[in-house]
Protein backbone atom coordinates (compact mmCIF):
# COMPACT_ATOMS: atom_id res chain seq x y z
CA UNK A 1 0.00 0.00 0.00
CA UNK A 2 2.79 2.73 0.77
CA UNK A 3 4.54 1.80 -2.11
CA UNK A 4 1.78 2.04 -4.08
CA UNK A 5 0.95 6.04 -2.75
CA UNK A 6 5.13 6.34 -2.90
CA UNK A 7 4.63 5.64 -6.62
CA UNK A 8 1.50 7.94 -7.04
CA UNK A 9 3.34 11.10 -5.37
CA UNK A 10 6.31 10.23 -7.57
CA UNK A 11 4.06 10.41 -10.83
CA UNK A 12 2.47 13.50 -9.31
CA UNK A 13 5.45 15.10 -9.06
CA UNK A 14 6.85 14.34 -12.42
CA UNK A 15 3.64 15.49 -13.69
CA UNK A 16 4.06 19.23 -11.94
CA UNK A 17 7.12 19.78 -13.19
CA UNK A 18 6.76 19.09 -16.41
CA UNK A 19 3.23 20.58 -16.89
CA UNK A 20 5.20 24.22 -15.28
CA UNK A 21 7.95 23.25 -17.71
CA UNK A 22 5.56 22.88 -20.80
CA UNK A 23 4.43 26.21 -19.46
CA UNK A 24 7.55 27.63 -19.36
CA UNK A 25 8.33 26.48 -22.71
CA UNK A 26 4.88 28.09 -23.82
CA UNK A 27 5.28 31.28 -22.50
CA UNK A 28 8.88 32.17 -24.44
CA UNK A 29 6.92 31.71 -27.77
CA UNK A 30 5.98 34.21 -29.49
CA UNK A 31 2.65 33.67 -30.92
CA UNK A 32 2.19 37.23 -33.01
CA UNK A 33 5.96 37.81 -34.43
CA UNK A 34 7.00 40.49 -36.38
CA UNK A 35 4.83 42.95 -37.57
CA UNK A 36 1.86 40.85 -36.36
CA UNK A 37 2.60 41.92 -32.67
CA UNK A 38 -0.49 42.97 -31.28
CA UNK A 39 -0.87 46.66 -30.98
CA UNK A 40 0.16 48.96 -27.57
CA UNK A 41 0.47 52.24 -26.50
CA UNK A 42 4.10 51.50 -25.15
CA UNK A 43 5.16 49.92 -28.15
CA UNK A 44 7.06 51.77 -30.91
CA UNK A 45 7.17 48.52 -33.46
CA UNK A 46 4.42 47.78 -36.22
CA UNK A 47 1.76 46.21 -35.04
CA UNK A 48 -1.57 44.53 -35.80
CA UNK A 49 -4.42 45.44 -34.41
CA UNK A 50 -6.17 43.34 -32.45
CA UNK A 51 -9.54 42.60 -30.44
CA UNK A 52 -8.90 40.46 -27.38
CA UNK A 53 -11.69 38.96 -25.26
CA UNK A 54 -11.09 39.25 -21.50
CA UNK A 55 -11.35 35.61 -20.96
CA UNK A 56 -8.23 35.09 -23.45
CA UNK A 57 -4.61 35.80 -21.91
CA UNK A 58 -2.59 35.30 -24.95
CA UNK A 59 -2.28 38.03 -27.79
CA UNK A 60 -5.35 38.34 -30.22
CA UNK A 61 -4.65 38.46 -34.10
CA UNK A 62 -8.12 38.16 -35.84
CA UNK A 63 -8.86 36.05 -38.56
CA UNK A 64 -10.72 39.09 -40.56
CA UNK A 65 -9.69 41.71 -42.34
CA UNK A 66 -11.43 43.93 -39.60
CA UNK A 67 -10.90 43.20 -35.81
CA UNK A 68 -14.54 44.13 -34.49
CA UNK A 69 -16.16 42.66 -30.86
CA UNK A 70 -19.33 44.32 -29.23
CA UNK A 71 -17.66 47.86 -31.05
CA UNK A 72 -17.06 48.40 -35.04
CA UNK A 73 -14.08 50.25 -35.84
CA UNK A 74 -12.72 51.24 -38.67
CA UNK A 75 -9.96 54.27 -40.52
CA UNK A 76 -10.38 56.53 -42.72
CA UNK A 77 -7.68 58.42 -44.19
CA UNK A 78 -8.90 61.72 -46.52
CA UNK A 79 -5.53 60.74 -48.75
CA UNK A 80 -5.84 56.69 -48.57
CA UNK A 81 -2.69 54.87 -50.48
CA UNK A 82 -2.93 53.61 -54.02
CA UNK A 83 -3.14 50.41 -52.61
CA UNK A 84 -6.16 50.85 -50.43
CA UNK A 85 -8.47 52.35 -53.11
CA UNK A 86 -11.00 49.37 -53.78
CA UNK A 87 -11.65 49.83 -50.10
CA UNK A 88 -12.72 53.35 -50.37
CA UNK A 89 -15.03 52.55 -53.21
CA UNK A 90 -18.64 52.52 -52.68
CA UNK A 91 -20.17 48.82 -53.51
CA UNK A 92 -23.11 48.67 -56.01
CA UNK A 93 -25.56 46.30 -54.36
CA UNK A 94 -27.23 46.08 -50.79
CA UNK A 95 -24.69 46.03 -48.57
CA UNK A 96 -24.00 42.29 -47.11
CA UNK A 97 -21.00 42.22 -45.33
CA UNK A 98 -18.78 44.36 -42.85
CA UNK A 99 -16.66 44.77 -45.19
CA UNK A 100 -19.23 46.04 -47.67
CA UNK A 101 -20.07 48.27 -44.78
CA UNK A 102 -17.29 50.01 -44.43
CA UNK A 103 -16.15 50.38 -47.63
CA UNK A 104 -19.31 52.53 -48.01
CA UNK A 105 -18.23 54.30 -44.82
CA UNK A 106 -15.30 55.15 -46.36
CA UNK A 107 -16.68 56.97 -49.56
CA UNK A 108 -18.77 58.94 -47.98
CA UNK A 109 -15.76 61.01 -46.71
CA UNK A 110 -15.26 64.68 -47.96
CA UNK A 111 -12.96 66.23 -45.53
CA UNK A 112 -13.24 69.84 -45.15
CA UNK A 113 -11.65 72.46 -47.67
CA UNK A 114 -7.69 73.28 -46.65
CA UNK A 115 -8.36 76.65 -45.06
CA UNK A 116 -10.49 74.86 -42.22
CA UNK A 117 -8.26 72.16 -42.21
CA UNK A 118 -5.22 70.56 -39.80
CA UNK A 119 -2.65 68.51 -41.40
CA UNK A 120 -2.54 65.73 -39.17
CA UNK A 121 -6.06 65.95 -37.71
CA UNK A 122 -7.62 63.38 -36.22
CA UNK A 123 -10.87 62.54 -34.87
CA UNK A 124 -13.38 59.73 -33.79
CA UNK A 125 -16.56 59.61 -34.16
CA UNK A 126 -19.06 56.85 -32.27
CA UNK A 127 -22.81 55.98 -34.08
CA UNK A 128 -24.94 53.19 -34.42
CA UNK A 129 -27.94 52.22 -37.31
CA UNK A 130 -31.14 51.08 -37.19
CA UNK A 131 -32.06 48.14 -39.26
CA UNK A 132 -33.56 49.92 -41.92
CA UNK A 133 -29.84 51.89 -42.43
CA UNK A 134 -30.89 55.28 -40.96
CA UNK A 135 -28.73 56.46 -38.02
CA UNK A 136 -29.91 56.25 -34.70
CA UNK A 137 -29.32 60.30 -33.58
CA UNK A 138 -26.36 62.06 -34.66
CA UNK A 139 -22.78 61.22 -34.48
CA UNK A 140 -21.18 61.38 -30.87
CA UNK A 141 -17.06 62.91 -31.03
CA UNK A 142 -14.91 60.98 -28.77
CA UNK A 143 -11.44 61.99 -29.39
CA UNK A 144 -9.61 64.76 -31.42
CA UNK A 145 -6.13 65.89 -31.72
CA UNK A 146 -4.69 67.19 -28.83
CA UNK A 147 -4.29 71.14 -29.22
CA UNK A 148 -6.72 71.86 -31.87
CA UNK A 149 -8.52 75.32 -31.95
CA UNK A 150 -12.09 74.95 -31.33
CA UNK A 151 -12.87 76.25 -35.11
CA UNK A 152 -10.78 73.62 -36.45
CA UNK A 153 -12.87 70.68 -34.73
CA UNK A 154 -15.74 72.30 -35.35
CA UNK A 155 -15.10 72.38 -39.11
CA UNK A 156 -14.51 68.30 -38.91
CA UNK A 157 -17.32 67.78 -36.79
CA UNK A 158 -19.10 69.39 -39.35
CA UNK A 159 -17.77 67.72 -42.19
CA UNK A 160 -18.00 64.43 -40.43
CA UNK A 161 -21.89 64.74 -39.89
CA UNK A 162 -22.28 66.12 -43.28
CA UNK A 163 -20.78 62.96 -45.05
CA UNK A 164 -22.52 60.58 -43.21
CA UNK A 165 -26.06 61.63 -43.46
CA UNK A 166 -25.05 62.41 -47.42
CA UNK A 167 -25.02 58.82 -46.87
CA UNK A 168 -27.70 57.26 -45.42
CA UNK A 169 -29.72 55.90 -45.34
CA UNK A 170 -27.35 52.98 -46.17
CA UNK A 171 -29.12 49.98 -47.95
CA UNK A 172 -28.56 46.46 -46.15
CA UNK A 173 -29.29 43.39 -46.56
CA UNK A 174 -31.40 41.50 -44.01
CA UNK A 175 -28.82 39.34 -42.35
CA UNK A 176 -26.46 42.64 -42.20
CA UNK A 177 -29.35 45.32 -41.13
CA UNK A 178 -29.56 42.67 -38.38
CA UNK A 179 -26.57 42.00 -36.85
CA UNK A 180 -25.47 45.73 -37.08
CA UNK A 181 -28.76 47.47 -36.04
CA UNK A 182 -27.72 49.38 -32.49
CA UNK A 183 -24.16 47.71 -32.56
CA UNK A 184 -21.78 50.89 -32.11
CA UNK A 185 -19.31 51.84 -34.68
CA UNK A 186 -16.65 54.20 -34.08
CA UNK A 187 -14.56 55.87 -37.20
CA UNK A 188 -11.17 57.59 -36.61
CA UNK A 189 -10.74 60.19 -39.33
CA UNK A 190 -7.20 60.73 -39.89
CA UNK A 191 -6.48 64.38 -42.81
CA UNK A 192 -3.11 63.63 -43.54
CA UNK A 193 -3.23 65.28 -46.81
CA UNK A 194 -0.47 68.23 -47.15
CA UNK A 195 -2.67 70.95 -45.89
CA UNK A 196 0.56 73.43 -46.19
CA UNK A 197 0.91 72.32 -49.72
CA UNK A 198 -2.73 72.40 -50.78
CA UNK A 199 -3.58 75.74 -49.20
CA UNK A 200 -3.47 78.98 -51.80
Amino acid sequence: MLRRIAVFCVLAAGLAVAGSAGARQRHHINAAPFSHEPCSVLSHHPCTPSFCSVLHRGPCIPEIDYPYGENLQLTVESKPPMADAPKYQRPDHDLESIGDLFAALRSCWTPPPAEAAKEGMQMTVRFSFKRSGDLIGRPRMTFATAGTPADVRKSYLKAINDSIEACVPLKFSGALGGAVAGRPIAIRYIDNRDIDKAAP
